[in-house]
């Protein structure tokens, strides 16, 4: 996107961010959904569509532009990114690279209006960290397949109108051999979604089971080759988890922001706590981890849109950004004592909403696995 252009996009998300959507958190904290106003404003922002081709009405942004604008999203709560978070990432990447030209014209350009929500459906209760243990099947069916399975954690099940979902059609293979994806509308015959759960942080941003009970599917649901799909999800994990490097660093700038400016105001002892040699050292830690974490998600962004590194950039921010934003939250709850603890406080949701980026899109032991391997190979 032309350089201007994409200034005035980033100039609109952060108004929005902070005049629109700041101060409905604590509204979007207790009641666990995001206002249908905020999801119309987001998409006519576009943000439905910002990492989709222009072509079928997204944004077209390149690694570079994503990563500056996921560090405005993360300046509120990540349910509002989560909310259009999967139509840009892991389900929408994986019809628009691996798609065929009518599942890309049928789904994308209603994706990118923000019309329609899709969901990737891979983990399962014992295909989480190694989803080449998924049970899920896919079996012939003349033409067509008939899908089984239960995933579990799925982002945006209750909200989405098609899954990405991930099935064995190998029944003979093991680990990530033999497994394939399709699309499957969530209208389907036998698709049915659980109630959303209820979650330690990250309220407003929907995770359910989602059973597949005999699903029939037409031949043209396969995304991709029969037997790839272990390759695609991966593919799509890849881009997703550098955009989750970068939501930690605008997170991180939130919790410092709250804590300096509690810092310059609270007073202990007479004297406000930013005087205090100790609260000093809590920020200046925190500054220097997020100015290291915000060259790390630049760097690797760029090596990513030129095909120089694609696995070992974004694993390894993926992995020192969430790690760095649990520390940032930490002690921005440190330095705010009692307070930070009290429902309310921006820092004590921080906190809680900070846990799960260590967790989901591959957690942190997983990326030390795949940093560790890509090194050893290369």
């Amino acid at each position: 996107m032309d350089a201007d252009v994409f200034g005035q996009v980033l100039d609109a998300v952060r108004e929005f961010v902070r005049k629109e959507v700041v101060p409905r958190e604590a509204e979007i904290d207790e009641h666990d959904e995001i206002p249908a106003g905020i999801r119309d404003k987001a998409a006519e922002l576009g943000l439905f569509g910002w990492a989709l081709p222009e072509e079928y009405g997204g944004l077209g942004l390149a690694m570079a532009e994503d990563v500056r604008l996921a560090i405005e999203l993360g300046w509120t709560t990540p349910a509002f990114r989560s909310l259009f978070g999967t139509n840009n990432g892991i389900a929408g990447q994986a019809i628009v690279h691996y798609g065929t030209p009518e599942q890309r014209t049928r789904w994308l350009p209603r994706l990118a209006a923000g019309q329609a929500i899709a969901s990737f459906a891979l983990t399962e209760a014992e295909a989480g960290s190694d989803p080449g243990g998924l049970t899920s099947r896919a079996v012939r069916d003349g033409e067509g397949y008939r899908l089984s399975g239960t995933k579990r954690f799925i982002t945006n099940a209750p909200l989405a109108e098609v899954f990405v979902a991930f099935a064995r059609t190998d029944l003979d293979s093991t680990g990530s051999r033999g497994i394939s994806a399709f699309l499957v509308p969530a209208g389907a015959d036998g698709v049915t979604v659980g109630p959303h759960d209820a979650k330690m942080g990250q309220a407003g941003a929907w995770t359910s089971e989602v059973v597949f009970d005999d699903v029939e599917l037409p031949a043209d649901a396969l995304v991709g080759e029969e037997g790839k799909g272990f390759g695609i999800a991966m593919a799509s994990l890849a881009r997703g988890r550098l955009h989750i490097a970068a939501l930690c660093v605008g997170m991180a700038e939130r919790a410092l922001s709250e804590a300096v400016e509690y810092a310059r105001t609270a007073r202990q002892g007479g004297r406000v706590i930013g005087e205090y040699q100790l609260v000093q050292a809590l920020l200046a830690e925190s500054h220097a981890e997020l100015a290291a974490g915000r060259a790390m998600v630049h760097e690797a962004a760029a090596k990513y849109d030129s095909g120089e590194d694609r696995k070992l950039g974004p694993s390894s921010a993926k992995l020192f950004c969430t790690e760095m934003l649990g520390r940032v939250a930490d002690r921005a709850v440190q330095v705010h004592g009692g307070m930070g603890y009290v429902r309310g406080v921006t820092v004590e949701r921080i906190y809680r909403d900070a846990r799960l980026f260590r967790i989901y899109e591959g957690t942190s032991e997983i990326q030390k696995l795949v940093i560790a391997r890509q090194l050893l190979k290369d």
